[in-house]
């Protein structure tokens, strides 16, 4: 004797697999949509990265030719490289984030322009200005780490003017 399904009974089934197979995709996209934006994110982190050791870097050349008895004005001091590198507007940084710290020092292998401490008494041709950038990353999405990322990036160079 062969059993027979209700004539309705492939129809529910049916109504049964539509509903999970949209649970199925809310959770799938749900994790996609974090995963899509986990992504952007820690780009967002690794530009602001390079933005900071790029900066250091220009930061460095342009004190290099402005030391305290260079022709060229402004002369490089920790002001002047600061107002040098915060002008971020239109590249998604805060400018607020933004720190430098400049040190004149003498080159390791000595010379009689430059004294032996560190101070400002180093920036004279022949010194090293040594430029340090500090940027505070925080993210955007809620997901990811909600306390700051702190980037530093330093770049050192020889005075030449």
């Amino acid at each position: 004797m062969t059993r027979r399904a209700h004539p309705g009974a492939a129809k529910h089934g049916g109504l049964r697999q539509r509903g999970s197979a949209l649970v199925e995709q809310a959770l799938v996209v749900t994790l996609l949509l974090t995963v899509i934006f986990g992504i952007i994110d820690l780009s967002r982190a690794a530009y602001a990265y390079h933005f900071v050791a790029n900066a250091a870097r220009e930061a460095t050349r342009w004190a290099s030719v402005r030391s305290g008895v260079s022709p060229l004005s402004p002369h490089a001091d920790n002001n002047t490289i600061y107002a040098y590198i915060s002008n971020v507007s239109g590249m998604g940084l805060d400018p607020a984030s933004i720190s430098t710290t400049t040190t004149f020092v003498p080159p390791p292998h000595g010379t009689p322009n430059c004294p032996v401490a560190a101070g400002p008494g180093n920036s004279k041709p022949g010194c090293v200005v040594q430029v340090t950038v500090n940027y505070s990353y925080t993210f955007f999405f809620p997901f990811l780490p909600t306390s700051p990322i702190k980037m530093s990036s330093s770049s050192q160079m020889v005075i030449t003017q």
